[in-house]
């Protein structure tokens, strides 16, 4: 890779932009709702056409590709069984929850898992998604399978991008909370948790918050064991705040416990030699430090931050 700063920068840019709708795909649970929905015996289900807002050209076009017809269209009973289904099909529509909240439909909690829609409110999401997929169907001369994937795809990276906007500055310490709350989740530690994965419950009994100052901390009991700061700005002439604000959050949590383990993460485009030298001289304070660039591209590096915290 080119040794040009600028580069490295928008390499930087790109490649955290890039985790970051990774982590959303694993965050909404894209794969296995749909693998989900597709496993549900729709032939068991009533498909009333008209009370589904499902129209009779789209179904028959759906029917005749061999498609099944619960992979398409939204049926009541889906969404009130398998969590974040209401997701799938919104996506699959390809309307944002910002437009169905306009419409007189929120569907934050039902696609999150937090809770599921009654009778009433499945009817409704059901209803309004099939009237608006069974127009896209209608558009199209043929349904093809991985089209339909497609469409809810580019939903996806909407959604995404919208995400991606709203985190601004903070848009490092969210890729790097990401990156733990997943390990977390995928290698079966996690207990319970917050509705906004904000606090996690581990079945070694620690418990994991994510927050501010420190922005990551696992605590055993009421003793704090580790602490994680994340310092994502890259311009080199703030540098030394940043590291200053992290050092004084990472302090407290070495008062408290002499021993737990603290680590900084920062950005390396914003590294100056002085920095460098204040996070040598204060590893009393800060007893590991890695760059965000070796998070995301090293395999080791990400390894040895995870075994520090025993995940």
């Amino acid at each position: 890779m080119t040794t040009d700063p600028r580069h490295q920068t928008w390499f930087l840019d790109q490649l955290t932009k890039s985790e970051f709708f990774h982590q959303k795909l694993h965050e909404w649970k894209m794969l296995s709702v749909a693998e989900a929905v597709e496993a549900f015996r729709g032939e068991t289900l009533r498909w009333n056409l008209p009370d589904l807002g499902i129209s009779e050209a789209a179904w028959n076009r759906v029917i005749h590709r061999g498609i099944k017809p619960v992979t398409v269209f939204a049926h009541p009973q889906v969404l009130m069984t398998i969590p974040g289904s209401t997701g799938y099909y919104r996506m699959l529509s390809m309307v944002s929850q910002k437009s169905m909240v306009r419409v007189g439909l929120t569907v934050n909690a039902y696609e999150t898992g937090t809770s599921l829609p009654d009778e009433a409110a499945a009817q409704q999401i059901a209803r309004h998604l099939n009237r608006i997929i069974s127009q896209l169907i209608e558009f199209d001369e043929e349904v093809n399978a991985r089209e339909l994937d497609l469409w809810r795809g580019m939903a996806a990276g909407t959604q995404a991008q919208g995400s991606w906007q709203n985190a601004k500055g903070e848009r490092v310490e969210a890729l790097v909370k990401g990156l733990i709350q997943r390990r977390l989740r995928e290698r079966g530690w996690v207990v319970t948790e917050s509705p906004d994965g904000g606090r996690m419950e581990l079945s070694d009994g620690r418990v994991v918050t994510f927050g501010d100052e420190p922005d990551i901390a696992f605590y055993k009991g009421d003793r704090i064991r580790a602490a994680v700061e994340v310092k994502g700005g890259i311009d080199p002439a703030g540098i030394l705040e940043r590291l200053g604000a992290a050092l004084k959050s990472l302090n407290r949590a070495r008062e408290e416990n002499p021993t737990a383990v603290t680590i900084l993460i920062v950005q390396g485009t914003s590294l100056t030699g002085r920095a460098k030298e204040d996070l040598e001289l204060n590893r009393h304070i800060i007893t590991h430090w890695f760059t965000v660039e070796s998070l995301l591209t090293g395999e080791a590096v990400r390894a040895e931050v995870f075994e520090l915290l025993g995940i």
